[in-house]
């Protein structure tokens, strides 16, 4: 896991930075720490995404750095970021089963096959995928696929971090309160550096540690749930 710094990014999807007006990020500057649970919220279209994709290296910023554990990876490309994203609709091969889907990440990075079976006993176990392991992923539901991509996402060791965008989006809403506490289950068990984008206040409050609020490309406010719900420094957050 990885402590990451976002310092002084801005970024406009043309590259021109003149008009302030149309830029996906004005200014964004953080710290996140090892090993915690971070969310990303606001509506639609407030750069929340932009800066998850970033991280990624999916989007190069226009301006800024990105750091982990004090390194500026501003130019590495996403393979070498050491990162793991899950979508909000699930990115699965379907005719894989659920357990080679879920040791894909490992084996594609030589991981001995004893600890590959050993890692996806652990992950499928916490996600209650044990009795689906041998099936394809082509037939099941939007849940269980969803579940296997958070697995996808989990199953690696060696992450910087993880970061999720929105992937309890196309769940039905009786699923998704299983779903956040398996997650917030998860972080704590595995001690994961984790950055969670959502426009759901519910979602943002239950998982995260530190809840950074957005809009129009800027950061209103960052702090614990309980300080964003007590202490709102803007009209927006207490909004």
């Amino acid at each position: 896991m990885a402590r990451i710094e976002i310092d002084a990014l801005r970024h406009s999807y043309d590259g021109s930075l003149d008009d302030p007006g149309v830029l996906a990020l004005k200014q964004v500057d953080l710290t996140w720490q090892d090993g915690r649970a971070y969310a990303l919220l606001g509506p639609s279209g407030c750069g929340k995404s932009s800066v998850l994709n970033i991280i990624s290296g999916l989007v190069r910023q226009t301006a800024g750095r990105v750091l982990f554990d004090g390194r500026d990876v501003s130019d590495l490309p996403t393979e070498r970021r050491n990162i793991a994203q899950v979508f909000q609709f699930p990115v699965l091969y379907d005719t894989m089963t659920v357990e080679q889907n879920l040791a894909f990440p490992l084996r594609n990075r030589g991981v001995d096959a004893a600890r590959t079976r050993a890692r996806v006993g652990e992950v499928a176990e916490m996600l209650d995928l044990v009795p689906l392991l041998k099936k394809r992923a082509a037939g099941l539901g939007a849940a269980e696929k969803q579940k296997i991509s958070l697995g996808r996402g989990l199953v690696r060791e060696d992450v910087a971090a993880v970061l999720f965008d929105e992937p309890l989006t196309v769940i039905d809403p009786h699923v998704k309160f299983e779903l956040r506490r398996k997650l917030k289950m998860l972080h704590e068990a595995l001690g994961l550096t984790l950055i969670y984008v959502t426009h759901d206040q519910t979602e943002a409050l239950t998982l995260a540690d530190e809840v950074v609020v957005m809009a129009d490309g800027e950061v209103m406010q960052a702090g614990t749930p309980q300080e964003l719900y007590e202490r709102p420094g803007h009209i927006f957050v207490g909004n």
